[in-house]
Order: structure tokens, then C-alpha cells, then sequence
């Protein structure tokens, strides 16, 4: 076992048997932080929030996707009847009310299919009208329709939303995925730091309970050297005035620990649990991180990398959109197909004719005062602003980047230069301890050691988190695990 190993196990002992022998009627369990974060990612409500945005982005997808697919549809009126007094123009030009007693239903069933490139939709369609006629006959019927026609659909000099959407839902697809990823390695921070918002009040709590133990044997021996005279008053006054201080924050602390213990059993959905008990991490992962393979590792991993390229893509896309409303608008139908008509059903499919149907209809804006011109140069402008964001957006990204790599390194070796002012800081209130006790240094000197120790502890304690925070704040920004070398997210799982 190794001096840092045994440094751990000395404070495990040291700090964590007392406070968990003194609460043996309480149900309680040691978590490590590894565990705490899996509970997290587990069960936490952030983590099912991620779950279901990441489905919901998915069901969206589907629906894109189902754009570009066949479409078969049915639609009709059936029945449509009307009984009423409708207004007949007679031929010496008035009007006369006379009773109406119909039916007129229809049927339609249609396929159709969308190209993409084009813009064009092709359809098939089918489809069948009976009118009924109650009176004066009630026995009047007419069937009518097309069985069979084929046509389409073309815009000409128009926006092609089909096309665009092609090239950026995939994108807006794909960046969904890798945040549920970030949104993961998120809550990693979260719980990283709520972890150790409880392991550092708990340690305040130990400290202040070992404090006030101390300072009460020292008042106790203090008085007893009062009563010899050995010790002026004021210095008496001190070691009680350390007692009550012990005291209040042990108060303190014991508060803090409940709210800590509280914010971490709800963020992890503890709740069958009364308290925990957390393990510091004693070993630190052992790897050294490049900075251009950190920068690449984020470019090709993170969803705002994604983001650059659909960003401008959707920029470019408003463009295009702007241009496509200005000019000449034109749309061509055409059609081919049967039609018949007959009293009966049957007849009506086989007496029919040839039918064929073609159209273009175009608007052409004459003034419209510079609106369309102005709405082009509107796009243009918000592509080069958009194109210039990107760029400083991308600038911003390599930044955060290699800062976070450099900050990482140093504060592995903050870790290790606490570690070491903690156990000199230990060491040299105990020796400062017993020289009080034999009368060879003052109280002033004794608390400028018990300050010392307490703030060397909390110190180790707060570059640990500090180490961890930026370990997974590392993992986020690069979805990149450099401790086993493997990405966080591969596109080909999927």
C-alpha cells in the first residue's frame, strides 16, 4: 500500500468510524463517488428528463422522415345530405324558393409521393361521387368519378423545403443524441459536486466535534492551572471562549451536513436511505491529456460542433427561402386519367372516357415597394452576422477547451500539494498541542495550529472536488474519456 493509500485509510479511521459508531440506530451506507454518479445518470429526475427529450427529439426525427416516404390517404363525405329551400332563378329573372331533398357524398382514396430534389409530387388517385335526388323521385341516383388518375405537382422558381430539410434534420438529429450524452456527463458535475457539498460538511462536523472534545480537555486542565496560579484569567477566559465557539459550530455543521445530506438523497433519489456516508476518492486517475487531441476529440464528438455546420446550413437555408418568395411564382398541375358516370355503380367503372387536365398558375409582384428586395438583403445580412458568430462561436469553443486541459493538470497537482499541507498541518498541531499542555507556547499559538489544521483539511478536501469537477467538466467538453481512451458517444452504436 502506498503512503497516499495509507493517508486515506488513516482519515477514513480517523474521521469516519466515530461519527458512524455514534449513530448505530440510524440506517446508513458508504457510497463512493463513482457510485454516486451512476445513481445519478440511474435515477435521478434530471437523468429521465434526458430520456425522454432524447425520445421526443427522436419521434421528431420520424417525422421528417416520414415525409419523404409514400403517403396513402382517404378522405370523403359520406353522407352528405341536405333537405332545404334553396333559390332558383326562373326565367323571367326572379327567384323562387323550391325544396331541396339530396345527397351528395363523395369518396377519395389518393397515394402520393414526394421528391425531394425536386420538389415534385407525384399522385395517384381514385375516387367516386352519388348523388341522390329524394324528390321529386325518390328513387333518382347518379354515380360519377375518376377509378384511375395519375398527374403531379411541380413548383417552378420556388423554395424547395423538402431539399433543405435533407441536409439539416439529419444534422439536428444526430446533435440531439450527442446532448444526451453531455446531458449525462452534466449531471456527473452536478452529483460531483453535491458529493462532495456532503463530504466537506461532514468533515466540518468531525472537525467541530473533535475541536470541541479538544478545547474542553484543554479548559478543563486550564482551570486546574488557574487554580495554581500557573495561568492569568484572560488566558482561562480564552480556552472557554474556544469551547463555546466548538460548540456553535458544531450547531453549524450538524445543520449543514442535514441540508447537504438532504439536496444529494433528492438529486440521487436516495429515499429508502437515512443517511450516507461518503469515501473520499483516494487515487486519482493517472493519464496526461494533449491539447490538440482534446481540440479534436471535441470537434469530432460534441453536438454544438454539429451545431457550426446546421447553423450555417440553416442561415444559407433563410436565403434561399427569401429568394424563392420574390419574382415569378409558378406551380404546374397535370393530370391523366378516366372518368365515368352511370345510374349504377358497376356501369359507372366500365362506361368512361379519357380525362386529362393541365395547369399553371403564376403571380408575378409588379410594386411592391422594395419588400421582396428587402427581405433578400435581411437574409444576406443575417448569413454574414450568423457566418461571423460561427466563427467566434468556434474561436470560443478551442478556447474553453485548452483552458480546461491546463487547468486540469494543475490541479493535479494541487491535489497532491494539499494533501501534503494537510498532513504538516496535522502534525504540527499535535506537536503544538502537547507544548501547550507542558506550558512551553501560548493559547494564541495553540488556535493559529488548530486554525491551520482545520483549514489544511478543508483545503485538501476542496482540491479533490475541485481535481473531479474539472475531471468530468473534461469528459463533457470533449465526450472523450482519456483515462481508457474511448469516446463517450460513437455515431455507428446508434
Amino acid at each position: 500500500m502506498n503512503k497516499f493509500s495509507l493517508l486515506f485509510f488513516a482519515f477514513q479511521v480517523f474521521f469516519l468510524t466515530p461519527f458512524s459508531h455514534a449513530q448505530d440506530d440510524v440506517v446508513s451506507e458508504l457510497f463512493t463517488l463513482k457510485e454516486i454518479i451512476q445513481l445519478a445518470r440511474d435515477r435521478s429526475i434530471w437523468a429521465l428528463q434526458a430520456e425522454v427529450r432524447k425520445e421526443n427529439r427522436y419521434w421528431q426525427y420520424r417525422v421528417y422522415r416520414s415525409n419523404y416516404n409514400p403517403q396513402l390517404s382517404l378522405d370523403g363525405n359520406f353522407p352528405a345530405y341536405l333537405r332545404a329551400y334553396d333559390p332558383v332563378r326562373q326565367p323571367d329573372g326572379t327567384y323562387d324558393y323550391r325544396e331541396v331533398n339530396q345527397n351528395n357524398s363523395d369518396i377519395n382514396l389518393s397515394l402520393s409521393q414526394s421528391i425531394s430534389m425536386t420538389g415534385t409530387e407525384l399522385f395517384i388517385n381514385s375516387n367516386v361521387r352519388r348523388f341522390d335526388n329524394f324528390a321529386p323521385d325518390p328513387n333518382y341516383k347518379l354515380y360519377s368519378g375518376e377509378p384511375l388518375s395519375v398527374g403531379l405537382r411541380q413548383p417552378l422558381f420556388q423554395f424547395n423545403q423538402l431539399r433543405w430539410d435533407k441536409r439539416i434534420e439529419p444534422l439536428r438529429y444526430e446533435e440531439s443524441k450527442r446532448e444526451y450524452i453531455e446531458n449525462l456527463e452534466n449531471i456527473s458535475i452536478i452529483a460531483t459536486n453535491r458529493f462532495f457539498d456532503l463530504l466537506l460538511a461532514q468533515m466540518n462536523l468531525r472537525i467541530a466535534n473533535i475541536n470541541l472534545a479538544n478545547n474542553d480537555t484543554i479548559y478543563k486542565i486550564g482551570e486546574g492551572r488557574y487554580n495554581l496560579g500557573k495561568i492569568a484569567e484572560n488566558e482561562l477566559l480564552d480556552l472557554e471562549l474556544n469551547v463555546m465557539t466548538s460548540r456553535q459550530q458544531v450547531a453549524e455543521s450538524s445543520l449543514d451536513v442535514e441540508t447537504s445530506l438532504l439536496r444529494l438523497r433528492t438529486f440521487v433519489g436516495l429515499t429508502d436511505v437515512e443517511t450516507v456516508e461518503l469515501l473520499p476518492p483516494s487515487e486519482l486517475p493517472d493519464f496526461y491529456v494533449d491539447e490538440s487531441t482534446a481540440i479534436s476529440m471535441a470537434r469530432e464528438n460534441r453536438a454544438d460542433a454539429l451545431g457550426f455546420t446546421r447553423r450555417q446550413l440553416e442561415a444559407e437555408r433563410d436565403v434561399a427561402q427569401a429568394k424563392g418568395t420574390t419574382g415569378l411564382n409558378a406551380d404546374l398541375f397535370a393530370s391523366y386519367g378516366i372518368s365515368g358516370r352511370d345510374e349504377t355503380l358497376s356501369n359507372m367503372y366500365g362506361n368512361t372516357v379519357d380525362q386529362q387536365s393541365i395547369r399553371v398558375g403564376f403571380e408575378i409582384p409588379i410594386v411592391d415597394w422594395g419588400r421582396q428586395k428587402s427581405r433578400v438583403k435581411t437574409a444576406e445580412a443575417n448569413l454574414t452576422l450568423e457566418e461571423y458568430t460561427i466563427r467566434l462561436d468556434e474561436i470560443n469553443f478551442d478556447e474553453a477547451i485548452f483552458t480546461q486541459v491546463k487547468q486540469f493538470e494543475m490541479l493535479k497537482e494541487q491535489v497532491a500539494i494539499s494533501e501534503r499541507a494537510d498532513f504538516v498541518a496535522q502534525k504540527r498541531y499535535d506537536i503544538a498541542r502537547n507544548r501547550y499542555l507542558i506550558g512551553k507556547i501560548s493559547i494564541t499559538d495553540l488556535n493559529l495550529a488548530l486554525r491551520d489544521k482545520d483549514d489544511a483539511k478543508r483545503a485538501y478536501i476542496q482540491s479533490l472536488r475541485d481535481f473531479w469537477t474539472a475531471y468530468y467538466n473534461l469528459r463533457l467538453l470533449t465526450l472523450y474519456n482519456f483515462e481508457t481512451n474511448q469516446r463517450l458517444y460513437n455515431p455507428e452504436e446508434e
